[in-house]
């Protein structure tokens, strides 16, 4: 098996799965709670844009096997300077992401392991980062097999409140309707949680991002984009209506740890503590395969140009050291700048942000799709210009539910990548650099 190919389904399904299913679900019963019904309206929306996106990722995998991820599939149907645009605005939405992650998880170690109690959070956030970028440093396969360990017992907690929720179900059906969330179903509402159903699916890309680094892509990254998302819409929208529907909806909007909230609901207060020790598993394991994202879209990024080329070299093992490196000291300025007084607002905002710059990927990725379909007729299946099309509309509602101000930053973002485009243009001259095709 050749070095540079080292992940496989099970591998690329779980840094699907991972990435997606990082701290996020354990509060998103919360953040969603006020929205109501809203938010399981929301939710069906989304799964279905996601699945979409996802589908449209697929086909996209299937047509260009070969390719370098998003940046070929975009390139190819749209023009180099899109996929430059898209790719740059997403990569720093992803390393952005990353440091967000450490920060969050930092806090559970602190909480749920007394020995680090006294350590400042700036230091358990870079720590974190650092243990990681090590991991990665390893190996993808290396990076790969803890992320499939924690993938797994990160479902754990997840499959006993659905377990509970069942039995429930089973049991006692009258409690489900006993705390419905009077709050009225209207569009905005709608809208508003979709916005924040879509952030807790981030990541269904996981598995093509690094597509040049998966073995027998053709069969794999289909399959592990659609396995990691479909398991994980079907985990949330799980998870999120027994949350709503069996806890009351003011109790659940105040609870600072809701997945505790519900599993004190069930087996008595005091009893649910314990599930932090796997919140932090499986936070832990969102930084592990974020970074590993972070470091093949560096390596992609400057293998085409748009980063110095220093990043796109691999050390003996694989792993695109430089690249690891960067993202780690980047994640770890922002990580201190978090902490920092002065600065902490607007990290805050710099992170909504960020998750607003991961659609332009997916939006473009979708109109890829519809233009080669159309470009190329007969390559695709016929379905494919009605995939594509469900996922553009879907990008567009959530960009509208997002709100104007974080919509335009992301605007903004993909400019900054334009004159990083030309300037490769440039460049192309005197070293030939292809430009990108299937």
């Amino acid at each position: 098996m050749s070095v540079d190919r080292q992940l496989g389904f099970w591998m690329a399904t779980a840094l699907v799965v991972g990435n997606i299913i990082g701290i996020g679900i354990f509060v998103q019963p919360a953040s969603l709670a006020p929205y109501g019904l809203n938010a399981l309206l929301a939710w069906a929306v989304t799964v279905i844009g996601c699945i979409a996106l996802a589908l449209a990722l697929a086909l996209l995998a299937r047509q260009m096997p070969q390719a370098d991820g998003p940046f070929t599939y975009i390139g190819t149907a749209l023009g180099g300077v899109w996929a430059a645009a898209a790719l740059w605005c997403y990569w720093i939405a992803v390393w952005v992401g990353t440091a967000t992650i450490a920060v969050g998880v930092a806090g559970y170690v602190a909480t749920e392991l007394p020995v680090f109690a006294g350590v400042p959070p700036a230091i358990l956030t870079a720590g974190m980062l650092w243990l990681f970028t090590l991991v990665n440093l390893l190996g993808l396969r290396s990076g790969g097999r803890v992320q499939v360990l924690t993938a797994a017992l990160k479902l754990t907690p997840l499959v006993l409140v659905l377990g509970f929720g069942l039995w429930t179900l089973l049991s006692e059906p009258a409690a489900f309707v006993s705390n419905v969330p009077p709050t009225p179903v209207t569009l905005s509402g709608t809208m508003a949680a979709a916005a924040i159903a879509l952030f807790a699916m981030l990541g269904i890309e996981s598995a093509v991002v690094p597509a040049s680094r998966v073995q027998n892509p053709e069969r794999t990254l289909p399959r592990a984009t659609l396995t990691g998302t479909l398991l994980a819409a079907l985990v949330y929208v799980a998870v999120t209506a027994v949350a709503l529907l069996l806890i009351p909806q003011a109790r659940l909007a105040a609870s600072a740890a809701p997945f505790v909230t519900v599993l004190d609901h069930f087996i008595g207060v005091g009893n649910g503590r314990w599930v932090g020790f796997l919140i932090l598993v499986s936070g832990m394991g969102a930084v592990n395969g974020w970074t590993l994202l972070s470091g093949e879209l560096t390596r992609t990024l400057a293998s085409h140009g748009l980063l110095p080329a220093l990043l796109g070299r691999c050390n003996r093992r694989g792993a695109p050291a430089a690249a690891l490196l960067l993202v780690a000291v980047l994640g770890t300025l922002l990580a201190l700048m978090n902490y920092s007084r002065s600065f902490v607002e607007g990290f805050t905002f710099l992170t909504v942000v960020a998750t607003a710059a991961n659609l332009p990927i997916y939006t473009c990725c979708a109109l890829a799709l519809v233009v080669l379909a159309r470009r190329r007729p007969g390559s695709l299946p016929r379905p494919a210009v009605t995939v594509g099309l469900i996922g553009i509309g879907y990008t567009v509602f959530v960009f509208a539910g997002i709100g104007t101000e974080p919509f335009l930053w992301a605007l903004a973002l993909m400019a900054t990548g334009i004159p990083i485009w030309l300037l490769r243009r440039r460049r192309a001259a005197a070293a030939a650099l292809p430009e990108p095709k299937a």
